[in-house]
């Protein structure tokens, strides 16, 4: 068992034991100006070793010693009982009287049990107060019913949401097929149109070609308009060739007049028509010419022969037509914006 034992001496350096000599008798340490040197300014001591240091482990082995006997000793010991003065325990409340120690003590042997009312009853309201609802019953139905509230809400937004992509799916497709159906109507107006201008053009047409009439009816296309060669003077045929056989008649391709009638050099025996709009027809090389000038004759009438006079190398007839200035235009254009077919 363990007990309080007296601590060891300490080993002094100043004892005779620690040198192994004579003990040597040493007065009461105190610095002195022998010892320490004198500064300016802030005052130095010069920290004492050796006698404060072993006193300092001396004193935590003591410490240590003690400790551990006290602790040994006190667990064989009887608790101490510990008494009051009359004067302070008859000035002291009673326990019961505490606040909220009263409750938990009791007279009997037998434990009295702790009502199971609330705690608090804040947050709830006066109903459930007067109902005895416990606070937190009711505030785990609130959180429930909160709960439930943010979810209707959450799926009334997801529905709403959803109603409103339908909406503009079903908007946008509307759309579309109005789109769609705006472009078919369109088209089919302007395939209308056209028809219309097709067919009012090939009433047009009709209607000239009953105004107007090949220069003749049984031919073979030999040259056409601006092409290129020597027996031209210019170096470029300016007219229409239809070969044919002397002597065929010729006729007015419009009602119109006679300006000119008569022998024309290279172009031998030629006649000239001029239509309502000042546009001249020119039949060249014929045999013959069947009117006079300031004749006035109309569509299909006969107004000379095909023949091969002036600057030729066959039976033909060389046709030009020419505007009221005496432009030159292509013959075969000209018949086609007439509705003749050549």
């Amino acid at each position: 068992m363990a007990s309080n034992q007296p601590a060891p001496e300490a080993v002094s350096p100043f004892n005779a034991d620690a040198y192994g000599g004579a003990e040597r008798s040493v007065g009461e340490w105190n610095p002195t100006e022998d010892t320490i040197r004198p500064v300016r300014g802030r005052h130095r001591v010069a920290k004492q070793r050796g006698l404060a240091r072993s006193s300092t482990v001396l004193g935590v082995g003591v410490m240590a010693a003690v400790g551990a006997g006290g602790i040994a000793t006190a667990q064989d010991k009887a608790p101490v009982s510990i008494s009051l003065p009359d004067s302070i325990a008859d000035n002291l409340p009673d326990a019961k009287s505490l606040p909220g120690v009263g409750a938990f003590m009791s007279d009997d042997t037998e434990t009295a049990p702790v009502a199971a009312a609330p705690i608090t009853n804040a947050g709830l309201t006066t109903a459930e107060v007067e109902s005895g609802a416990d606070a937190g019953e009711a505030l785990r139905a609130r959180i429930l019913q909160q709960a439930e509230q943010q979810q209707a809400a959450a799926d009334a937004e997801a529905k709403a949401a959803a109603e409103k992509a339908a909406a503009e799916e079903a908007a946008a497709e509307a759309a579309k097929q109005q789109d769609e159906a705006e472009k078919k109507a369109a088209a089919e107006k302007k395939a209308a149109e056209e028809a219309a201008k097709k067919k009012a053009e090939e009433e047009r047409l009709a209607k000239l070609a009953a105004s107007f009439s090949l220069p003749t009816s049984s031919y073979t296309i030999t040259s056409t308009y601006g092409q290129s060669g020597a027996m031209w003077s210019s170096g470029q045929h300016t007219g229409l060739d239809f070969a044919g056989s002397t002597g065929a008649p010729l006729k007015a391709v419009h009602s119109g007049t006679i300006t000119s009638a008569g022998w024309s050099g290279s172009y031998g025996y030629r006649t000239v028509l001029q239509l309502e709009d000042g546009t001249e027809i020119w039949y060249a090389h014929q045999s013959s010419i069947d009117v006079s000038v300031g004749q006035k004759v109309t569509t299909g009438q006969t107004i000379g022969r095909m023949g091969a006079t002036g600057n030729v190398t066959g039976t033909h007839l060389h046709m030009e037509v020419r505007t009221a200035d005496g432009s030159a235009m292509n013959p075969m254009a000209w018949l086609n914006s007439k509705g003749l077919q050549v």
